[in-house]
Order: C-alpha cells, then structure tokens, then sequence
C-alpha cells in the first residue's frame, strides 16, 4: 500500500494530491491536539512504536506466518483501539461539540462567577476549620447531566450559608458532592466516578479525594475538596490535584481555572504553583 501510495504521488502529483495530502496531516494534527495532554498518549506512543517495528521485522523479512499474524493482528486492533481509548475519544468529541461556544460568546457572567468562588472559599474556610468533608464540582465546558441525576436536584444560588447546611454532618444531602451549574447549585448528593487509581500521590486517600479526582479525569470540571479528616482544602482539574490550600490561594486557583468568561487560555499547572509559591512568600 505504502509502494502503491508513492507511486502516485510520483506519476500524478498536481493540486489534488497536495490537498489530499494536507487533509491528511490537518486530521493527525487535529487528533494530536485533541489528545494532547490526556491519559491516552504514552499508551498511544507505545502502540505505535510497536507496530512501526513490527511492520519493519515483516517487510525486511520472509515470514510468511508473522505477516499473516501481523495482518490478523492490525484488523482486530481497529477494533480493539476504539474500546481501549473510549473516555480520551468521548472527551475530544465532547471538546469538538463545544468548540462552537468558544466563538459564541455565550459564556457566564464574570461577575456571576465571582461570587459563586467566594461563596465556595468562604464555606470551604468554615468547613475546613470545623472538620467537615465537602465535595464541590464546578462544571465547564463538558456536561455533568448523568452524574447530577444521580443527586437531589436544587437549582438554587450558590451561598456560603447553604453550602454549609449542605455539608451539615446530620442533613441527609451532605454524603456525596455538589455540582455547580450556570452559577447555581444543580443538585447536591451526587455521585461521582472514582479515579483510576494513576494519578493519586498519596495511596492512602479516601474515597471523597478519589471522586475528585475521578471527575476530573473525565471531565474538564474544576473540584474542591475539604477532608473530613485533617481539614485540608484541595483542588483537582485535569487529573491532577493541588492540596493544603487556604482560602486565599484556593481563589487564586478558582479565578484561573473558572473565573474567565471566555475560554480561558490553557493554564499551565507549574505556573500556578509558582503563583502560589509567590503568594505565600509574600505573606510570610
């Protein structure tokens, strides 16, 4: 196929062939970008690396058995790579449909969203202080409809007063998470997917860490966690987690990662923690 493909190049190579060729590399580019920064990458990387020397031993070589092993082979996994990658590919088809709002300019109110970080930084100071747990979703671009069903719809303004009530250890809401919506609280006692297991530091974490983690890893929402047991605030967003907030640096992260009323550039997790680093030097 490959001999085939250069041989028409050679004889027939005009404006079509050069279009055919740059669609070509606008859809790897595309996947690329897509995938850029997820979970599927190194797996990506080695799969193709294997099959690029596989390809290789076929062609150098008269093996008749491993070429027919090796077409065998390369059918099932056109199968197979679609199962394997099925949350990175959902996570780029959701991307894809929401690439319209990047241009719409439908996005929320700053304004909205400044309050709804301070009422989170004030109950997240409460509660941390008070040693009660607390699980709070921020959703963004991609939607969290199928884990707000799995919760008690509210659909009321984002207060400190009610997120303390919410995460009041006797109310029968406070097990499970809150999922923040346009501003205002959607539903409360949800529940959330747990991490993999690939991105925790600490084995050790509960189940209320690994939930944020996990929703995180599926979704580009931003979650606050406050530990029942050590009253330590965190933050997760893209699989990955920043803990032993305060109040002042769990905004600081809040109005980089959710306080943009349009697409946000891609903050860099290292400059984040540098901003902090700062932070704290300063008050020190």
């Amino acid at each position: 196929m490959c001999g085939e493909l250069c041989w028409t190049f050679q004889t027939s190579f005009n404006g079509t062939a050069l279009l055919d060729i740059l669609v070509v590399t606008l859809i790897f580019f595309g996947g690329s970008l897509l995938l850029r920064g997820t979970q599927a990458v190194p797996l990506l990387r080695g799969t193709i690396f294997i099959m690029l020397i596989a390809v290789a031993i076929a062609s150098v070589l008269p093996l008749v058995a491993f070429r027919w092993l090796l077409g065998n082979v390369i059918t099932a996994a056109a199968v197979a790579l679609p199962i394997i990658f099925q949350p990175e590919l959902r996570r780029a088809l959701e991307r894809v449909g929401h690439a319209g709002s990047w241009f719409s300019g439908l996005n929320h109110d700053s304004d909205l969203r400044a309050r709804v970080i301070d009422a989170i930084c004030a109950a997240s100071a409460r509660l941390a202080e008070r040693r009660q747990g607390a699980l709070i979703v921020l959703e963004r671009d991609t939607g969290l409809q199928e884990y707000i069903d799995t919760g008690v719809v509210l659909d009321a303004e984002v207060s400190p007063q009610l997120l303390l009530t919410i995460f009041w250890v006797k109310t029968e809401l406070h097990d499970g998470a809150v999922i923040i919506r346009n501003g205002k609280i959607a539903a409360a006692a949800c529940v959330l997917p747990l991490s993999s297991g690939r991105n925790l530091t600490d084995r050790k974490m509960g189940t209320r860490h690994r939930a944020g983690l996990g929703i995180s890893e599926v979704s580009d929402a931003v979650c606050v966690i406050v530990s029942e047991e050590t009253g330590q605030i965190a933050v997760t967003n893209g699989g990955r987690m920043i803990r032993r907030l305060d109040a002042t640096r769990l905004k600081t992260i809040l109005q980089a990662f959710y306080g943009e009323t349009k697409a946000p550039p891609r903050v860099s997790w290292d400059a984040l923690i540098e901003r902090l680093r700062g932070l704290v030097s300063r008050r020190a």
